[in-house]
C-alpha cells in the first residue's frame, strides 16, 4: 500500500499529468480497482496482486459512502 509520499506511481507522474485518486471510503473504489486489474492483465503479477489486495482492504473499510 502506498501513500502520497511513497507512491512510485505518483513520483513518476509529470508536473502537468492528470491523476485520479480512489479513496477506500468511496463505495465504488474496490470495483474500480478490480476493473483496472481486468484491463491490465499484462502488468506484472506483483502489481496485479497488490491491486487486488488493495481492493480487498478497500472493501473492508468500515465507513463507505458515495464519492464526494
Amino acid at each position: 500500500m502506498a501513500t502520497k509520499s511513497t507512491s512510485p506511481s505518483l513520483k513518476k507522474a509529470g508536473e502537468q499529468e492528470e491523476i485520479f485518486v480512489l479513496r477506500a471510503q468511496d463505495a465504488s473504489a474496490p470495483r474500480s480497482v478490480i476493473l483496472w486489474i481486468a484491463d491490465n492483465l499484462h502488468a506484472s503479477d506483483e502489481k496485479l496482486r497488490d491491486a487486488f489486495e488493495c481492493a480487498l482492504r478497500m472493501r473492508r473499510h468500515p465507513k463507505t459512502k458515495a464519492a464526494d
